[in-house]
């Protein structure tokens, strides 16, 4: 949802410019018309996505069914409404329209979008992830590539183990070192027990008295 608003959000700048433009050296009917045409479905584009990031901003810290039934009373609505806003706006709007651009790419991609309400586990927005992949991207500058396909898979499992570590509050440093430790000997159909979540459980729990 965040990269489809940001695209509402740089075109209603966009015709701000324009119209700011047009009233400052009277740029001619046709300025003003295209400010006029953009301002206001930009605008409004962003208001109904700011209302559902609103609702979604006070579910924050709540369980994933607790979230999910919020969302059905309260947000589905809304993101319906949205839908229905933008097909019917779309339909009036050429196809070089940069607005009609803009809802295209939320349509075309509308059940990946609405996803979030068929399951409370899902974020509306995946800042999250991209912040924690700020680093590979970083990264990658220095290393360059990961020598074969395999090798980038088992990075990609290794860094999905580090950011879920450092989501569920464990020591970095420890759980790496005790796992890297314990990890051949391990049965196999018990590594679900190295899993960080498990393994801060196992940690956690006081040592009995001999």
């Amino acid at each position: 949802m965040v990269h489809s608003r940001r695209k509402f959000f740089e075109l209603a700048d966009i015709a701000k410019a324009a119209a700011a433009a047009a009233a400052a050296d009277a740029a001619g009917a046709r300025a003003e018309k295209k400010a006029a045409n953009l301002s206001p479905l930009a605008l409004d584009a962003v208001r109904r996505l700011d209302a559902i990031f609103e609702l979604e901003r006070s579910l924050n810290g709540l369980p994933a069914d607790r979230r999910l039934e919020v969302r059905t009373l309260h947000v589905a609505p809304l993101v319906t409404a949205l839908e229905g806003w933008m097909r019917t706006e779309r339909a009036r709007l050429s196809r070089h329209n940069p607005v009609a651009k803009a809802i295209d790419y939320m349509l075309t991609r509308w059940s990946a979008f609405t996803r979030f309400l068929e399951d409370g586990r899902i974020c509306l927005s995946n800042n999250a992830a991209e912040r924690a992949l700020r680093g590979v991207a970083v990264g990658r500058r220095n290393w360059t590539f990961c020598g074969s396909d395999r090798g980038g898979e088992r990075a990609a499992a290794m860094y999905t183990l580090i950011a879920t570590a450092k989501l569920n509050d464990v020591d970095l440093e420890a759980w790496l070192a005790d796992v890297l430790r314990r990890i051949n000997d391990h049965p196999a159909s018990r590594l679900d027990e190295l899993l960080p979540w498990n393994w801060r459980k196992q940690t956690s729990q006081p040592a009995h008295a001999a």
